[in-house]
Protein backbone atom coordinates (compact mmCIF):
# COMPACT_ATOMS: atom_id res chain seq x y z
CA UNK A 1 0.00 0.00 0.00
CA UNK A 2 2.97 2.29 -0.12
CA UNK A 3 2.25 4.08 -3.36
CA UNK A 4 -1.66 4.14 -2.34
CA UNK A 5 -0.20 6.07 0.95
CA UNK A 6 2.18 8.46 -0.87
CA UNK A 7 1.14 12.06 -1.86
CA UNK A 8 1.33 11.34 -5.73
CA UNK A 9 -1.19 8.87 -5.57
CA UNK A 10 -3.81 11.66 -5.36
CA UNK A 11 -2.40 13.63 -8.16
CA UNK A 12 -3.11 13.95 -11.81
CA UNK A 13 -1.99 10.77 -13.97
CA UNK A 14 -0.19 13.80 -16.00
CA UNK A 15 1.78 14.84 -13.07
CA UNK A 16 2.08 11.56 -12.03
CA UNK A 17 3.86 10.29 -14.91
CA UNK A 18 6.21 13.77 -15.28
CA UNK A 19 7.44 13.21 -11.54
CA UNK A 20 8.09 9.28 -12.16
CA UNK A 21 10.09 10.22 -15.37
CA UNK A 22 12.17 12.84 -13.50
CA UNK A 23 13.19 10.73 -10.63
CA UNK A 24 13.41 7.62 -13.62
CA UNK A 25 15.72 10.06 -15.90
CA UNK A 26 16.81 12.33 -14.19
CA UNK A 27 17.32 11.02 -10.30
CA UNK A 28 15.20 13.99 -9.36
CA UNK A 29 12.81 13.29 -6.27
CA UNK A 30 9.53 15.22 -5.57
CA UNK A 31 8.79 15.58 -2.22
CA UNK A 32 5.08 13.89 -2.82
CA UNK A 33 7.07 10.61 -3.75
CA UNK A 34 8.55 10.97 0.08
CA UNK A 35 5.29 11.85 2.40
CA UNK A 36 2.73 9.12 2.85
CA UNK A 37 -1.03 9.23 4.29
CA UNK A 38 -2.02 7.91 6.43
CA UNK A 39 1.04 7.06 8.56
CA UNK A 40 0.58 4.21 11.09
CA UNK A 41 1.62 4.57 14.34
CA UNK A 42 0.45 1.60 16.11
CA UNK A 43 3.45 0.76 17.48
CA UNK A 44 3.53 3.83 20.09
CA UNK A 45 1.20 1.83 22.43
CA UNK A 46 -1.20 4.82 22.46
CA UNK A 47 -4.44 4.26 23.74
CA UNK A 48 -7.77 6.41 23.80
CA UNK A 49 -6.82 9.59 25.66
CA UNK A 50 -3.26 10.96 25.01
CA UNK A 51 -2.58 14.39 24.33
CA UNK A 52 0.29 16.07 21.96
CA UNK A 53 2.52 15.78 24.46
CA UNK A 54 2.34 12.32 25.13
CA UNK A 55 3.01 11.51 21.46
CA UNK A 56 5.80 13.35 21.03
CA UNK A 57 7.01 11.43 24.12
CA UNK A 58 6.17 7.99 22.59
CA UNK A 59 7.65 9.21 19.08
CA UNK A 60 11.33 10.07 20.83
CA UNK A 61 11.07 6.22 22.24
CA UNK A 62 10.23 4.60 19.81
CA UNK A 63 12.42 6.73 17.38
CA UNK A 64 13.72 4.20 15.14
CA UNK A 65 10.72 2.50 14.11
CA UNK A 66 8.83 6.27 13.49
CA UNK A 67 12.10 7.15 11.29
CA UNK A 68 11.05 3.51 9.52
CA UNK A 69 7.68 4.63 9.25
CA UNK A 70 8.49 8.09 7.47
CA UNK A 71 10.71 6.57 4.69
CA UNK A 72 14.23 6.19 4.23
CA UNK A 73 16.54 9.19 4.61
CA UNK A 74 15.15 11.24 7.07
CA UNK A 75 17.64 12.18 10.17
CA UNK A 76 16.76 13.63 13.42
CA UNK A 77 17.43 17.09 14.31
CA UNK A 78 15.86 18.17 17.20
CA UNK A 79 12.33 18.03 19.46
CA UNK A 80 10.49 21.20 20.83
CA UNK A 81 13.10 23.32 18.65
CA UNK A 82 13.07 26.54 20.40
CA UNK A 83 13.21 29.91 17.84
CA UNK A 84 12.82 33.56 18.74
CA UNK A 85 11.10 36.23 16.75
CA UNK A 86 10.05 39.10 18.38
CA UNK A 87 10.97 38.58 21.14
CA UNK A 88 8.16 35.63 21.40
CA UNK A 89 9.54 31.63 21.69
CA UNK A 90 8.15 29.74 19.36
CA UNK A 91 8.83 25.36 19.72
CA UNK A 92 9.13 23.60 16.39
CA UNK A 93 7.80 19.50 18.17
CA UNK A 94 10.11 17.70 16.06
CA UNK A 95 12.73 18.78 12.98
CA UNK A 96 14.11 16.26 10.89
CA UNK A 97 16.90 16.39 7.73
CA UNK A 98 15.90 14.67 4.40
CA UNK A 99 18.99 13.70 2.61
CA UNK A 100 17.64 13.51 -0.46
CA UNK A 101 15.44 16.08 -0.76
CA UNK A 102 18.35 17.93 1.19
CA UNK A 103 16.04 20.13 3.10
CA UNK A 104 14.53 20.61 6.95
CA UNK A 105 11.89 18.98 7.16
CA UNK A 106 9.17 20.01 10.19
CA UNK A 107 7.00 17.77 11.96
CA UNK A 108 4.26 19.52 13.68
CA UNK A 109 1.63 16.91 15.65
CA UNK A 110 -1.79 17.88 16.36
CA UNK A 111 -4.51 16.30 17.80
CA UNK A 112 -7.96 16.00 15.91
CA UNK A 113 -9.04 17.47 12.82
CA UNK A 114 -7.20 19.60 10.80
CA UNK A 115 -7.82 23.38 11.47
CA UNK A 116 -7.25 26.99 9.20
CA UNK A 117 -4.86 28.33 11.55
CA UNK A 118 -2.85 25.04 11.53
CA UNK A 119 -1.11 26.53 8.17
CA UNK A 120 0.11 30.14 9.52
CA UNK A 121 2.06 28.73 12.55
CA UNK A 122 4.04 26.11 10.20
CA UNK A 123 4.27 29.44 7.55
CA UNK A 124 5.71 31.09 10.08
CA UNK A 125 8.06 27.83 11.20
CA UNK A 126 9.17 27.15 7.65
CA UNK A 127 9.98 31.42 6.83
CA UNK A 128 12.25 31.32 9.88
CA UNK A 129 13.92 28.37 8.69
CA UNK A 130 14.56 29.50 5.50
CA UNK A 131 15.71 32.45 6.90
CA UNK A 132 17.66 31.61 9.88
CA UNK A 133 18.89 27.88 9.43
CA UNK A 134 18.97 26.98 5.95
CA UNK A 135 22.28 26.51 4.17
CA UNK A 136 24.15 26.94 0.78
CA UNK A 137 22.69 24.20 -1.50
CA UNK A 138 19.51 23.11 0.80
CA UNK A 139 15.99 23.48 -0.82
CA UNK A 140 13.87 25.11 1.01
CA UNK A 141 12.17 23.56 4.03
CA UNK A 142 9.29 21.34 4.32
CA UNK A 143 6.44 21.04 6.90
CA UNK A 144 4.44 18.30 7.71
CA UNK A 145 0.95 18.37 10.16
CA UNK A 146 0.40 15.02 11.29
CA UNK A 147 -3.52 15.47 12.47
CA UNK A 148 -5.52 12.17 14.18
CA UNK A 149 -7.90 13.51 11.52
CA UNK A 150 -7.28 15.76 8.11
CA UNK A 151 -10.28 17.62 6.76
CA UNK A 152 -9.39 16.85 2.82
CA UNK A 153 -11.53 20.05 1.35
CA UNK A 154 -9.98 22.54 3.56
CA UNK A 155 -6.50 21.20 2.82
CA UNK A 156 -7.33 21.20 -0.91
CA UNK A 157 -9.11 24.97 -0.82
CA UNK A 158 -5.79 26.25 1.24
CA UNK A 159 -3.63 25.10 -1.15
CA UNK A 160 -1.00 23.95 0.94
CA UNK A 161 1.55 22.79 -1.45
CA UNK A 162 2.26 25.92 -2.85
CA UNK A 163 3.99 26.80 0.97
CA UNK A 164 5.57 23.76 0.97
CA UNK A 165 3.11 22.11 3.49
CA UNK A 166 1.64 19.21 3.67
CA UNK A 167 -1.10 17.22 5.70
CA UNK A 168 -1.08 13.46 6.59
CA UNK A 169 -3.46 11.57 9.00
CA UNK A 170 -1.97 9.56 11.56
CA UNK A 171 -3.91 6.45 12.82
CA UNK A 172 -2.47 4.67 16.35
CA UNK A 173 -4.08 1.42 15.61
CA UNK A 174 -3.98 -0.37 12.40
CA UNK A 175 -6.73 -1.19 10.82
CA UNK A 176 -9.06 -4.27 10.73
CA UNK A 177 -8.05 -6.86 8.57
CA UNK A 178 -10.80 -6.79 6.43
CA UNK A 179 -10.11 -3.28 5.29
CA UNK A 180 -6.47 -3.58 4.74
CA UNK A 181 -7.77 -6.70 2.20
CA UNK A 182 -10.10 -4.39 0.39
CA UNK A 183 -7.48 -1.66 0.35
CA UNK A 184 -4.97 -4.38 -1.08
CA UNK A 185 -7.55 -5.31 -3.64
CA UNK A 186 -8.52 -1.94 -4.74
CA UNK A 187 -4.40 -1.63 -5.52
CA UNK A 188 -3.82 -4.32 -7.64
CA UNK A 189 -7.25 -3.24 -9.61
CA UNK A 190 -5.95 0.15 -9.95
CA UNK A 191 -2.60 -1.68 -11.44
CA UNK A 192 -4.31 -3.60 -13.16
CA UNK A 193 -6.37 -1.40 -15.08
CA UNK A 194 -2.91 1.34 -15.65
CA UNK A 195 -1.33 -2.09 -17.03
CA UNK A 196 -4.32 -2.66 -19.59
CA UNK A 197 -4.35 1.14 -20.32
CA UNK A 198 -0.61 1.66 -21.53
Amino acid sequence: MLYERTAISKRPEDVIANDLKLLKNEQKLNPDLIFKDPYFLDFLGLKDAYSEKDLEASIIVELQRFIIEMGSDFAFMARQKRITIDSRDYFIDLLFYHRRLKCLVIIDLKMGQFEAGFKGQMELYLRYLEKYEKIDGENDPIGLILCSGKSSEHVELMQLYKSNIRVADYLTALPSQKLLQEKLHQAIEIARHKMESQ
